[in-house]
């Protein structure tokens, strides 16, 4: 224990020390309400937590797919004895998916394309045979 002593003279000092003048009043304690207590206070500090490290859904969703990307190549690298062929395994994968994805998007737009001119025209002849 650390005391600094005010007085020079030492036996003042130590009689101070060891014998308090106030008395001390001691109640009860209510287990129960200190355990409130401390509950109370550790969900308030979980809140402030959280608050503060509140995190976007898109950033963590693009976050975990490209772990889930990085987690794919070191498994091909694996399989494949090398970091090198891994990349090549996954760049031909790639290159058959973007082949046969292609023309499949290409076909979407146009059909959509297309749509949008029938809708356009559908709406241009209810409005010219409709009296304003």
């Amino acid at each position: 224990m650390i005391a600094a002593r005010l007085s020079t003279d030492d036996r003042d000092a130590d009689d101070r020390m060891a014998r308090p003048t106030d008395p001390i009043d001691f109640k009860p304690i209510d287990v129960k309400e200190v355990q409130a207590d401390v509950r109370a206070a550790y969900e308030r500090g979980r809140a402030d937590e959280r608050a503060s490290r509140r995190r976007h859904p898109i950033f963590m969703t693009l976050t975990f797919v490209a772990a889930i990307c990085g987690v794919a190549l070191i498994a091909l690298a694996a399989a494949n004895g090398s970091f090198s062929r891994g990349g090549t395994v996954a760049d031909e994968s790639l290159q058959a998916a973007v082949s046969k994805a292609e023309p499949q998007v290409r076909d979407a737009t146009n059909q959509a394309g297309q749509s949008l001119r029938d809708a356009g025209q559908a709406a241009k002849a209810k409005a010219g045979g409709s009296p304003n």
